[in-house]
């Protein structure tokens, strides 16, 4: 049962401030994409009263929308400019290419689940997205190399190692958000081209669903 009291804009900005302000996001851009981006929305509906909760949760076969706090911290990481060219491998619920999409003009987004995809697309373009984000079907693992080079690359499931590709489609100066590990322990790394060097650097500890690797489609 839904609770119809919910005030949900409201339900946002104690998110903001207590979930993220609170701790070590302090880029005001994150902030106020994650202020507007509806995030019930994208959920069941049976769920829309804990949507604004401090917790990942699932929206069907087996795959979860992030954690409000990893959406932002993810997001921050990526430190965006207006004009970056942004891939996410792992569309989801379409919630993090929502706030992704508050922030830079353009987002490009690979799930490999079409029925996945196909209610994210529906949430979207609802909300108005239809312009900003290009979604594709397929294995994101692969990136894209047609749009390629990318200024960011925000990868939302975990993989025992970084695809060569997607390093490989990584602008002078971009910067790959990603887990790393298995299903027990797993690190978020960023990753940094300069000229033909990659610096790595560790965020944190997390847990994701795993990448799905080597297939077109499921």
């Amino acid at each position: 049962m839904i609770n119809s009291s919910i005030n949900f804009s409201e339900a946002r900005k104690a998110m903001v401030e207590d979930q993220l302000r609170l701790r070590d996001i302090t880029d005001e851009r994150v902030l106020a994409a994650m202020e507007k981006v509806p995030r019930h929305r994208f959920l069941p509906i049976e769920l829309w009263d804990r949507a604004y909760d401090d917790t990942p949760l699932p929206i069907g076969d087996g795959q979860t929308v992030s954690q409000p706090y990893m959406v932002a911290f993810m997001t921050q990481a990526l430190m965006l400019k207006e004009n970056d060219k942004v891939l996410e491998v792992g569309t989801g619920s379409g919630y993090q290419a929502a706030v992704l999409a508050e922030i830079i003009e353009h987002v490009y987004t690979i799930e490999v689940r079409p029925n996945i995809s196909r209610k994210a697309r529906k949430i979207l373009d609802e909300l108005g997205y239809s312009e900003k984000i290009t979604m594709l079907i397929g294995d994101g693992s692969r990136g894209l190399k047609e749009e390629a080079p990318y200024d960011g690359i925000i990868v939302t499931a975990a993989y025992t190692i970084i695809p060569t590709p997607l390093l490989d489609q990584l602008a002078e100066g971009g910067r790959l958000v990603m887990p790393v590990g298995g299903m027990e322990h797993q690190i978020l790394y960023r990753i940094m081209r300069k000229g033909t060097e990659l610096q790595c650097e560790r965020l944190l500890s997390c847990i994701f669903v795993p990448l799905v690797v080597g297939a077109d489609e499921l």
